[in-house]
């Protein structure tokens, strides 16, 4: 199951405090397309689905879909801090391709629909 960084659990109470719903959860998930072959994807959800796998970690609940998970499996969301700005990112140990943009990675399986980056 995917994990977060103390980082991440850090930024994510944040946001989480500025919601009406103190129940919500983190859904993550990876999509077909980005430059790589699948995406990244995540966002607050009231409620898992009946066939997500729920994890909680400091009081924060994380929702993975089935065909995510496959994919996310032994992956960490991190949250990087840097002149530039900050943002979420995922470590997944399952990637054998990252993007430079860094929201896009190539499981090696063949799966997924690369289209062109548009990150510099």
């Amino acid at each position: 199951m995917i994990t977060a960084s103390e980082q991440a659990i850090g930024q994510l109470k944040q946001l989480l405090e500025q919601q009406d719903n103190q129940n919500m959860g983190l859904r993550v998930y990876v999509s077909p397309g980005g430059c790589s072959g699948f995406s990244y994807g995540m966002g607050f959800d009231d409620a898992p689905a009946e066939d997500d796998e729920v994890a909680e970690q400091e009081g924060i609940k994380v929702f993975v879909d089935p065909y995510s998970a496959t994919y996310l499996e032994g992956a960490e969301i991190d949250y990087v801090d840097s002149l530039m700005g900050g943002g979420f990112t995922v470590h997944n140990p399952q990637a054998v391709k990252t993007c430079s943009c860094g929201q896009s990675f190539d499981s090696g399986d063949g799966a997924g629909a690369a289209k062109s980056c548009s990150a510099g």
